[in-house]
């Protein structure tokens, strides 16, 4: 039986289609998603893709974090269905409170879009299993709103417990805290990062490499195998 993965569209979505791709380069099927609809369809996993829902107007995410969809998304994730959240969708994320901390505007004010070289920190996820820890990767990075800021005591938390899944090497784009690129939930079923990694799944696009293919063969396998 194939997978099933949703991608949900929110009024301002760039990379749904492309995270559509991504997910079927990987083996599993893509579900469109409708921000408006309620109901998730049956399908095994969800990513929240990047863009600008509802033209990041109030704050990035948080007009999206209120979306119909969300009630039955946030409902299942705290019963287990992985969630990623990409870019946009790790705002969105933080507006829901499935993550903790919350993003602000990049530090230097300026929208950036460059390839992004990470450190993963995290290889338990349900979404990073197919990464080794310490593994350095390149992904492609576009963002306004993409410095990453918690308290001291969520940062030390977070990284107590490993749930710093990515962080930035060589150049921190935004501004973030500790340089974190990326983070999980406590049971590793929720990941949220601002780099794209659908945007690295082909050599012949993105940074020209495949880093970003293993967040979509990690969760296929995880759903495989449960």
């Amino acid at each position: 039986m194939t997978a099933r993965i949703g991608v949900v569209t929110f009024p301002g979505s760039l990379d749904d289609r492309d995270t559509q791709r991504a997910i079927r380069l990987a083996g599993a099927e893509p579900v469109a998603l409708w921000h408006k609809d309620k109901d998730l369809h049956q399908v095994d996993a969800v990513v929240l893709c990047g863009g600008f829902s509802y033209g990041d107007y109030l704050r990035a995410g948080a007009i999206a974090r209120f979306s119909p969809v969300m009630e039955t998304l946030i409902e299942q994730a705290k019963a287990g269905l992985p969630v990623l959240g990409i870019c946009n969708g790790f705002q969105i994320l933080t507006e829901a409170h499935l993550l903790p901390g919350t993003m602000l505007r990049n530090d230097h004010l300026h929208f950036i879009c460059r390839d992004q070289k990470l450190r993963v920190e995290n290889a338990e996820t349900s979404w990073t299993t197919d990464y080794t820890a310490g593994q350095e990767i390149h992904i492609p990075l576009k963002n306004n709103d993409g410095q990453y800021v918690a308290d001291e005591y969520t940062l030390d938390k977070l990284e107590a417990e490993g749930r710093v899944a990515f962080r930035y090497l060589d150049f921190n784009p935004n501004g973030s805290q500790r340089d974190i690129a990326g983070v999980t939930n406590e049971a590793g079923n929720v990941v949220g990062l601002m780099p794209h990694p659908e945007h690295a799944v082909e050599p012949l696009i993105g940074t020209g490499r495949t880093d970003g293919l293993p967040f979509f063969t990690s969760i296929l396998k995880k759903l495989v195998n449960v």
